[in-house]
């Protein structure tokens, strides 16, 4: 077993001359082509996007916004610059078309003719979307197409921020206006509020008046009738009691009378009294005008004295006759019964002017009563108006100052922040697809050493030693190489390009692991196939593990051939394990891959040794293969 381990003379004859010396260097540097090199090349494409020249065309032509001029396509545009992301060129559109068409430009953007309008159609009444075209080429370049892409998705997102910030803060400043319209409302709405209280107040109060008024007025229209009929049979009943006087007084002139008479006359007299003095109270009483009340108080005064003199026990007749035939008692009596007449006509006018007051009285307690009840309705909606008005007031956001509602304009124009948390980071572009490039450049490194380095010595084999020891006879030369590209490649990458391996002692040793197994594999092919086909057979076995491996894309977007032949694929493995030694994050999936790789190590140097055994015996085939590379 021991002199298994032995390097032999295969490496002793690369000892001895220039050339074979520099094939042993160039086997150790070559995958660093594949390596490092990609890496180097490839290591952050994204960050040098501004170099990438840009066609800029902006065609904007400003817009009216809350009485302001907005040129929102100019401020874009010094945005986009004052950004540095992309090489922009600004230029019309016919020479954005011809760049982009000829390769100038990568790709254009344009700003169209209603940007700003769209804008400013956040508070009009056509809100729509303001846009940015974006024009690719996929003729020039297809990957400046994926940047420019994301270079689109990332100016929309600023875009969307600070342009819609604007627009939000157009629309704050529009319900800013309206909130104080709002509150001089609201104090209207209390004001009114406040009066229709107060005219409910005195609707109540009038309409009780008013009920009160057609109350004491229908008494008063029946109170006025009653006169009216007293007063008719007053003046009827003075009438019918001075109608037999007048005659008797009209002759009192020219006839002596005689104590007979002189007594009737009294007693007439007395009557008349009777009559007059209940009229005058209730004339008295009824408010009549204080002349016509006087002179029946006068007459009533008269007709008593009259009645006394000629009635009386001590009465003066001569004087009495006297007075009768003056013709004086005559003019009283005329006077009376047209002053009975009188009070008889104005208490009907009476009467009738209080039923007519009555009627009105009537309809105006009707009036005020519906009033009274319509207003409590009306003020409890004024109450309800200023209430809701109010807490309307109250819901209204306070902006403060303007850098608080520019504040709140920015929030509502992006409300959802995005925050991004990626676990075991790979910072560059070259990080992320360092694995795969390793794990590549392992395998063609591999491959490069048993062109130089033959699979399996004839001698051991030909001397009779086992099969293993004629296998490791070939192995321990080739893997000595293997360790050297490992150890320079690992040095290069992680110092001169910046790899910074999270695990850089145990990617070292699992690049060892990944080598020897490759090792093993392509040895195994060129024993049991022979070294034409074995050599065919690794590079047919590379392809399949490069679009099987998922080391560029996830493996669910590849084909399906590739996803069934994925968990078969020994370079999935390795590049798993090279993605947790790179970036960290190390699980049970590290240590499953060490397990496969050390498997396939361990069954292809077993099926080497089986076919180092096989071959003490030569065929025609192998004395004359019939394909030789």
């Amino acid at each position: 077993m021991l002199a298994g381990m032995s390097l032999g003379t295969e490496l002793k004859r690369y000892s001895k001359g220039a050339m074979p010396r520099i094939a042993i260097v160039t086997i150790v540097l070559l995958p660093l082509l594949y390596g490092a090199m990609y890496l180097w090349v490839f290591w952050n494409p994204f960050d040098d996007v501004n170099k990438l020249p840009v066609a800029l065309v902006n065609e904007d032509t400003g817009a009216q916004a809350q009485g302001k001029h907005l040129a929102a396509g100019d401020e874009v545009v010094a945005k986009l610059k004052a950004s540095g992301e992309l090489d922009l060129r600004s230029v019309d559109a016919a020479e954005a078309a011809d760049g982009l068409a000829h390769g100038r430009y990568y790709f254009t953007i344009t700003i169209p003719k209603d940007f700003s309008s769209a804008i400013a159609s956040a508070t009009g009444p056509d809100p729509h979307k303001a846009t940015v075209e974006f024009t690719f080429n996929d003729a020039n370049n297809y990957l400046a197409t994926v940047i420019g892409n994301s270079a689109a998705a990332q100016v929309t997102a600023a875009l969307n921020e600070g342009i819609g910030e604007q627009a939000v803060d157009q629309v704050l400043v529009g319900l800013q206006s309206a909130g104080t319209g709002l509150v001089e409302a609201a104090d209207g709405a209390k004001q009114l509020a406040d009066g229709l209280g107060t005219a409910n107040s005195g609707a109540q109060q009038l309409s009780q008046g008013a009920d009160e008024l057609a109350a004491n007025l229908g008494v008063a229209r029946d109170g006025a009738a009653q006169l009216a009929a007293g007063n008719a049979q007053l003046a009827d009943g003075v009438a019918a009691a001075t109608a037999p006087l007048l005659p008797l007084l009209d002759q009192a002139s020219s006839l002596s009378m005689t104590a007979e008479s002189a007594a009737e006359l009294g007693r007439v007299a007395g009557q008349v009294a009777d009559l007059l003095e209940p009229v005058h109270g209730v004339l008295v009483r009824a408010g009549m005008d204080p002349t016509i009340t006087a002179q029946i108080k006068q007459l009533a005064g008269q007709a008593r004295a009259l009645s006394t003199q000629f009635a009386g026990p001590n009465g003066s007749a001569s004087s009495m006759l006297a007075q009768l035939q003056s013709g004086d008692l005559s003019a009283k009596v005329e006077q009376l019964r047209s002053g009975a007449a009188q009070l008889k006509d104005g208490s009907a006018t009476l009467s009738d002017g209080l039923g007519q007051l009555s009627d009105g009285s009537d309809r105006l307690a009707d009036g005020a009563g519906q009033l009274a009840a319509g207003l409590p309705q009306l003020d409890a909606g004024a109450n309800r108006l200023a209430t809701g008005l109010a807490d309307g007031v109250k819901a209204i956001p306070d902006f403060g100052d303007q850098a608080q509602r520019q504040d709140v304009a920015g929030n509502l124009s992006t409300p959802v922040a995005l925050k991004e948390t990626t676990h075991n980071p790979a910072p560059t572009f070259g990080v992320g697809f360092a694995p795969f490039f390793l794990t590549l450049a392992l395998f063609i490194g591999a491959m490069i050493i048993w062109m130089l380095i033959k699979p399996l010595q004839p001698r051991p084999v030909i001397a009779g030693v086992s099969g293993l020891r004629a296998v490791l006879w070939s192995y321990w030369p080739a893997f000595l190489i293997a360790v050297a590209q490992v150890v320079v490649m690992f040095v290069v990458a992680q110092f001169a390009v910046g790899l910074n391996a999270a695990h850089a002692l145990g990617l070292v040793a699992f690049m060892l692991l990944i080598s020897a197994a490759f090792l093993a594999v392509m040895q195994m092919f060129n024993v049991i196939l022979g070294v034409a086909v074995g050599r065919v057979m690794s590079l047919a076995f590379l392809m399949v593990q490069i679009v099987a491996s998922g080391g560029i894309y996830p493996v669910p977007t590849t084909a399906t051939p590739a996803q069934v032949l994925h968990p078969w694929d020994p370079m999935s493995y390795a590049v798993t394990g090279m993605r947790q030694m790179i970036s960290g994050g190390v699980d049970s999936r590290f240590w499953v891959a060490v397990a496969v790789l050390a498997g396939l190590l361990v069954v292809s140097v077993a099926i080497s040794a089986w076919g180092a055994r096989r071959n003490r015996q030569y065929t025609m085939v192998q004395l004359f293969p019939p394909i030789q590379i």
